[in-house]
């Protein structure tokens, strides 16, 4: 059943129109992800549904009494004694002052209350906390406890992965599964997991698809093949109308008034088409290399108070070494970065930092940033060039790389939003040569596309990379080994991404974690393993081959799902493929565990393993 619809919406800030005669439906039980380019007008788009800003032209037919709840990308919190009197303050003016709900009477008032009190616990959030003193995940994290105890028709979440530990996001999704939901996210592991349709705003229009990200992308790139080489005949035709018009008096002699019409509505529909935008363009030059030792901890310790930061921490870091920094918030990996880094001595213990090291430094509150300066003065002061790999560019030629303008490069860096600031603080770091990159949650705010450029450029990296992500998917494009906050300051070092790391810990550590705690639980020691049975053998030796054969059937289902016509399959046919991509993922995932438990306990008996 519809529950909201938008018909023709028309919005725009300035010359370009953010939404051009766009439409779109959401059924009761969709999950939507609304994704496109930042800066596409998707934050306004959730304003329009939300009733908090109204269209230029359009419509937005709301079902009666349709609840909405719109978390923001930075949520403002009223100023209240305590964080749950704080968010009692919102929720009464977002919910009493609902124009279709009316007032809510006293019973539905605490039983809102009781919710509330109920999804701040599972958020591990402090009722009594005072709402000035909280960091942003947090904020967010009230916000979103909030919108779950209002119990919505429909969920706005605009960023709401941003400044969640992996833990928090994990459990957002498994709360989101039971919501109808528009959410703008550039985390594709949650889109994966959370979403049945992905809606793309792209140069004003709405375009949706059925299924998850994957599926998504697999359809989008086989769209834009299409859209490219219809624009390229339109071009082609157009300039041969062009030329015919232009031929003078053979022209004239056989022109006819039906022609020269369709040229002028040639004309039109040229000057109408929106072009794509530009690629962020992104190139790291590693300078000189350094020593082969980046640095050494040997037995280092750091504490703040009670909290342990790192216990007898022992490790080295080599030159090409690419680690990827895993914890809940709090666990202090960005502190751990200071202490490899030589900027923040230990307790105890001491650390080493090798030669000729250059480090770029991406800090997540974007310090090195200076809100007065201008783009050019914070990119290249003092200097009209930059000189990048030995290749010699114009800040402004610079600057637009980064899809900055050269209208915008005198303006100050307090005026952009929080992925432009993401987008210049890259431009920053990568304007100096360096062999260390440090990128302390360098994702957020950043929009898909150039996400996954970053990822790209970050693989041809040929130096070493400190990174800090709770983004699963980037860790797993980008690293090579991750260290992960195992509690009361115990650090351990795994081979691959994130998802290797899930394979890899023991097994007591794959149960479901207290979501009311921040903090790891100390890791168990492993019991003596048992020898395989002769039947377990001969499963270690076919699960290759099943995943294999699994993964082939995946991958066949997404591709029927992506095809152009998927769409007029019948309904439950496309119900059952989705059920079954599901299930192929479960079993995938239920496979690689019994694997990885099955191979541990054949290598502690010597045995033989299959190839992976």
């Amino acid at each position: 059943m519809s529950i909201l619809t938008v018909l023709d919406a028309e919005l725009a800030f300035g010359l370009q129109p953010l939404l051009d005669r766009a439409s779109l439906t959401v059924q009761a039980g969709d999950r939507i992800g609304l994704i496109g380019r930042n800066g596409s007008g998707k934050s306004s788009l959730l304003k329009a549904l939300a009733g908090d800003i109204e269209l230029d032209d359009g419509e937005i037919k709301r079902k009666d009494a349709l609840r909405i709840a719109l978390v923001e990308q930075e949520p403002v919190l009223p100023p209240a004694a305590t964080l749950r009197a704080s968010l009692a303050l919102r929720g009464g003016l977002h919910s009493t002052a609902d124009a279709h709900a009316g007032a809510h009477d006293d019973r539905e008032h605490w039983r809102i209350e009781a919710r509330l009190i109920e999804f701040m616990h599972r958020l591990g959030l402090d009722e009594a906390a005072d709402p000035a003193q909280l960091s942003g995940g947090e904020r967010k994290r009230g916000a979103l406890a909030l919108a779950f105890a209002l119990g919505p028709d429909l969920m706005l979440l605009d960023e709401p992965t941003n400044h969640l530990d992996i833990d928090g996001i994990t459990l957002l999704e498994e709360l989101l599964v039971r919501q109808t939901l528009i959410v703008i996210t550039h985390d594709r592991a949650f889109l994966d997991r959370v979403t049945t349709r992905i809606v793309e705003l792209d140069r004003g229009l709405l375009r949706s698809y059925p299924g998850n990200y994957t599926a998504w992308e697999a359809r989008r790139a086989v769209e834009l093949a299409a859209e490219q080489t219809a624009a390229r005949k339109f071009d082609r035709f157009w300039q041969q109308e062009e030329a015919w018009i232009r031929r003078g008096i053979e022209a004239r002699r056989t022109r006819n008034a039906g022609r020269v019409e369709r040229l002028e509505r040639l004309r039109l529909a040229r000057a109408a088409r929106r072009e794509n935008l530009g690629l962020v363009k992104l190139a790291v030059d590693p300078g000189e290399r350094s020593g082969k030792l980046v640095t050494e901890l040997t037995a280092a310790s750091k504490r703040f108070g009670t909290t342990v930061i790192a216990e007898d921490l022992s490790m080295r870091i080599l030159r090409g070494d690419r680690i990827g920094l895993i914890g809940p918030n709090g666990a202090g990996k960005t502190t751990l970065l200071r202490l490899m880094l030589g900027t923040l001595p230990p307790d105890n213990g001491t650390v080493s930092v090798g030669t000729k090291i250059n480090v770029a430094y991406f800090d997540q509150m974007r310090a090195a940033l200076d809100p007065e300066k201008t783009l050019v003065e914070t990119i290249s002061p003092g200097s009209d060039w930059i000189e990048i790999a030995g290749e010699r560019k114009h800040v402004m030629t610079y600057l637009s790389d980064f899809l900055f303008p050269p209208q915008r490069a005198e303006a100050p860096v307090k005026t952009l939003s929080g992925g432009e600031r993401n987008r210049l603080l890259l431009a920053r770091l990568f304007a100096q040569p360096a062999n260390l990159l440090v990128l302390d949650e360098p994702t957020n705010d950043l929009d898909i596309e150039s996400l996954e450029l970053l990822e790209a450029t970050l693989q041809q990296y040929s130096g070493t990379l400190l990174l800090v992500s709770h983004d699963r998917a980037f860790l797993d494009n980008v690293v090579t080994q991750t260290l992960v906050a195992e509690g009361a300051g115990v650090w351990r070092e795994y081979v691959g991404g994130y998802s290797d790391w899930l394979r890899q810990r023991p097994e007591t550590e794959r149960l479901p974690p207290d979501r009311t705690s921040s903090k790891f639980a100390a890791k168990p020691v492993p019991a003596k393993l048992s020898k395989l049975s002769y039947k377990e053998q001969r499963e270690l030796t076919a699960l290759p081959g099943e995943i294999e054969t699994l993964e082939n059937e995946q991958r066949a289902l997404s591709e029927r799902m992506s095809h152009t016509d998927y769409h007029r399959e019948h309904a439950s046919q496309i119900k059952s493929d989705r059920r079954r991509i599901e299930e192929i993922e479960h079993l995938i995932s239920a496979k690689f565990e019994q694997w990885s438990a099955l191979e541990e306990r054949a290598r502690a008996h010597g045995l033989a393993m299959p190839a992976r």
